[in-house]
């Protein structure tokens, strides 16, 4: 039978290994999430001077595994004077690994954008800035939402792996309960449902905000005031 009086009295190390988990997961989607922005940007914009870094960074993010990144941050480090704690090197590994995905998820949605739009943008002499805030996030937007959700699900899913560098994480706090009292169903039956809830949760927000994108019934423009204001910033 499972036994729920085990969970109790191991509340502690399943609280712990929730709460490392969820802001870890949370800082390093978040750092993946801004710094593929800036890459795809940055290649966007410059793709002469930035075109070529930015695409082999996100070559080596897609053909290396995300356990030697974190091998190469928490054990590699040191010795190049880069110390970092295991919470650190997973929440950096989480970010620059989904960052290489998330620049190519944004790269597409900035190419889906139609460039009579940006053409027209610039002849009424919109700021480039101010194409981008008002024209092309707004679009992309709704395009990338549901790729966007499910690398982020991905990611939390490859957060597993942070308790390979000692994290103590939900994981690693389960095979120590499974090392102390000998029960296996119990402790990794608990972790696997709060996977779950987490990423139902993130699947759940997602789908809300490709809702909402979609019950617009159209896209901002910039109003005549922005407009001249933007023509006489770029004269």
């Amino acid at each position: 039978m499972f036994d729920f009086q085990l969970l109790i009295e191991m509340r502690g190390l399943i609280l712990q290994g929730l709460w490392n988990t969820v802001w870890i997961c949370f800082l390093g989607c978040l750092v993946a999430v801004t710094f593929g922005l800036v890459l795809a940007s940055l290649r966007l914009t410059s793709p002469r001077i930035f075109g070529p870094p930015v695409a082999v960074y996100i070559e080596l993010c897609r053909g290396v595994p995300l356990l030697v990144i974190l091998f190469l941050l928490y054990y590699g480090g040191p010795s190049i004077g880069l110390r970092l704690s295991a919470e650190i090197a997973g929440l950096v590994g989480i970010g620059l690994y989904g960052a290489g995905y998330f620049a190519e998820i944004y790269r597409a949605g900035f190419l889906s954008i139609p460039k009579g739009q940006l053409e027209a943008a610039r002849m009424l002499g919109i700021s480039r800035l101010n194409t981008l805030r008002r024209i092309q996030i707004p679009q992309m937007l709704q395009l990338i939402v549901p790729p966007g959700t499910n690398q982020l699900i991905i990611l939390v899913k490859e957060s597993a792996l942070l308790s390979v560098i000692s994290v103590d994480d939900l994981t690693k706090n389960a095979t120590a309960m499974v090392n102390q009292t000998f029960a296996v169903i119990e402790p990794y039956l608990t972790v696997a449902l709060l996977y779950w809830l987490i990423i139902e949760t993130i699947a759940r927000g997602g789908y809300t905000l490709e809702k909402r994108l979609a019950r617009r019934d159209s896209l901002p423009t910039p109003s005549p005031k922005d407009t001249s204001r933007d023509a006489h910033v770029t004269s």
